[in-house]
C-alpha cells in the first residue's frame, strides 16, 4: 500500500476530536484494519467513510461495537442485495425486449 493511501491515526482522531482507543477497538472487532509503521498507526483513506459512519453510530446514538458490527453487515448485505436487484432488472428488460 502507497504512503500516500495512509493516514494517520493521530491525526484522525486529533481532527475529529476522539480518543485512538476508538480506533483500535474498532480494529479488534475487526471493523477496520490498522497499519503499523515506525510504532505509529495509520488508517487506510478508502475506509475513511466508514469510520465516520461507525464514529457517529457510536458517539452520536450510542450503539457499542457489536452493534456496529451488526449494522455495518447489514448494510453490506443490503448494498449487495440492490446491486442484485440491478442485474435482474437489466435482464429482464433484455427479454421483455425480445
Amino acid at each position: 500500500m502507497s504512503r500516500e493511501e495512509l493516514i494517520s491515526a493521530n491525526d484522525f482522531c486529533t481532527h475529529h476530536r476522539i480518543e485512538i482507543s476508538f480506533l483500535q477497538s474498532l480494529n479488534e472487532f475487526g471493523l477496520i484494519e490498522l497499519d503499523e509503521e515506525e510504532n505509529d498507526l495509520f488508517l487506510h483513506s478508502a475506509e475513511l467513510d466508514a469510520i465516520e459512519r461507525m464514529m457517529r453510530l457510536h458517539y452520536d446514538l450510542a450503539v457499542n461495537f457489536e452493534g456496529i458490527d451488526v449494522i455495518k453487515n447489514l448494510l453490506n448485505q443490503m448494498e449487495r442485495m440492490n446491486e442484485e436487484v440491478v442485474q435482474l432488472k437489466n435482464k429482464l428488460r433484455f427479454y421483455e425486449a425480445d
